[in-house]
């Protein structure tokens, strides 16, 4: 009786986790979609409409270590339900905020639910399952991931044209909660072996004001500002390691990175990823409306491509990690991605939109065997206990690689235009810029590879 038990539990966790997997990202690309209507309503300057993002990223970047140690330290399941409650209720607030300091305000809400859902969510879902199986759970929860961002934008579009932009945030209102309530009944409230362990107060100060002056230093490229914000975050990242080696109780324990070769390199496989990819989107959307003349609708439906793929390949790839080494797997995939952005670079105003939609789908391929792979060496290289601090850390990786990937594209195009509009005369510009950023990415990746096949084997 015990065998069905325990498969139900295991199911439930999963139910509970996909759906905030797949919510949470929808939720965000939601967003970007209404951010002109929002700057409109409350007549936000261009500064003020970059902080309603940069509100999340920072938050969320802050408090994903320490929420991955107080999850560890006092229960997974409990930061976590508290996590789903509090990204409903910014949703609401943000539903019915009145200013534009009000949106900013509980958008940092949002990005702290975040921090307490993508903290655990991982390690929530890696301690239901057994080994064996846990690269085919992972694959579920990545295609989640990528079926919320694909329909995001077009769910996004759709609301607020027709409802106005207070749809696209009271749209989570519902949702969230059935998440929250559905969490609350089947997640079991867990005892710690750990909970009278205490909290590094000072550690997750050090950590989130390091973090703070790196991402906001990315978010300024390439002011020179920019640079001595990032330089300061790395001296304080310093300070940081020093004193969580002299901590019998770390926020972070650096042994994961010092004695444990897979969860350094794989960690750095996974920063290098986003770094490489994430701006893509943001490329690829200037180039279709500006180089091939399509309408919003028309570009979004072709670069929708990448992330279809990504959602219909990642089981797939999870279930191939289960039983080959996942570094095999991982690196075949960041090859495949170093192909697609090698392709991009040869993008050009008469490259047919077939070339366009074709390295996506690589891409897309590429990923979805990368990322699902990579996180199961990411987890199943660390005991129980930490699996919360290394569910955040993947997390952090991600937040890190998405700040330096727009950073980058906002400096190649500050080098090859300078402070101009992108307009028919600085076109051929636009495109040297543009074929520079994807071959910088390509390389990155080719360096991701290295250190993911160097990583070693997981034990099984």
């Amino acid at each position: 009786m015990g065998k069905p038990r325990k498969t139900k539990g295991r199911r439930s966790v999963l139910i509970v986790t996909t759906l905030s997997a797949f919510l949470m990202p929808m939720a965000l690309s939601t967003v970007n979609v209404a951010l002109p209507s929002i700057a409109k309503h409350f007549s936000m300057d261009a500064i003020s409409l970059g902080w309603v993002a940069l509100a999340f990223a920072l938050t969320a970047g802050i408090f994903l270590v320490p929420f991955g140690k107080v999850a560890d330290i006092h229960g997974r399941n409990k930061v976590f339900i508290c996590g789903t409650w509090v990204f409903t209720a910014a949703s609401f607030f943000l539903g019915i905020a009145t200013s534009g300091q009000m949106i900013i305000l509980f958008r940092a809400m949002q990005g702290l639910s975040a921090a307490m859902l993508f903290g655990t969510m991982v390690a929530i879902l890696i301690a239901a399952f057994p080994i064996e199986d846990r690269g085919e759970v992972l694959g579920v929860n990545v295609a989640a991931v990528y079926v919320g961002l694909s329909l995001g934008p077009f769910l996004g579009g759709v609301l607020t044209e027709h409802l106005g932009w207070r749809s696209v945030f009271l749209m989570n209102v519902p949702l969230g909660l059935a998440t929250a309530l559905i969490s609350t009944w089947k997640l079991k409230m867990e005892r710690s072996r750990r909970s009278r362990e205490p909290f590094d107060v000072v550690g997750s100060v050090i950590y989130g004001a390091a973090l703070f002056l790196i991402m906001y230093g990315f978010s300024l490229l390439p002011a020179a500002a920019a640079f001595v914000l990032i330089v300061c975050g790395a001296g304080g990242i310093g300070i940081f390691i020093w004193w969580e080696t002299k901590n019998p109780s770390p926020v972070l324990d650096i042994n994961l990175f010092r004695t444990n070769k897979v969860f350094t390199l794989s960690s750095i496989a996974a920063l290098i990823s986003y770094s490489a990819t994430f701006a893509i989107g943001f490329l690829l959307s200037l180039y279709l409306q500006h180089i091939k003349g399509l309408g919003p609708q028309a570009a979004g439906t072709i670069l929708i491509a990448q992330p279809i793929v990504q959602a219909l390949f990642s089981p797939l790839a999870g279930r191939i990690s289960d039983r080959i080494q996942p570094r095999i797997v991982a690196s075949t995939g960041m090859a495949i991605t170093a192909l697609g952005l090698f392709l991009f670079a040869a993008l050009g105003p008469g490259t047919p939109l077939s070339h366009v939609v074709v390295s996506l789908s690589l891409l897309g391929f590429g990923f979805a065997l990368f990322s699902s792979p990579n996180m199961n060496a990411i987890m199943s290289s660390v005991p129980g206990k930490c699996y919360g601090v290394a569910s955040s850390m993947v997390a952090t990786m991600r937040l890190l690689g998405q700040m330096f990937s727009l950073g980058m594209a906002m400096l190649v195009f500050a080098l090859y235009m300078g402070p101009v509009a992108i307009s028919p005369p600085f076109y051929p510009l636009f495109l040297k810029a543009m074929k520079a950023g994807f071959t910088i990415f390509g390389f990155l990746c080719v360096g991701g590879v290295l250190a993911s096949l160097t990583r070693g084997d997981v034990r099984r």
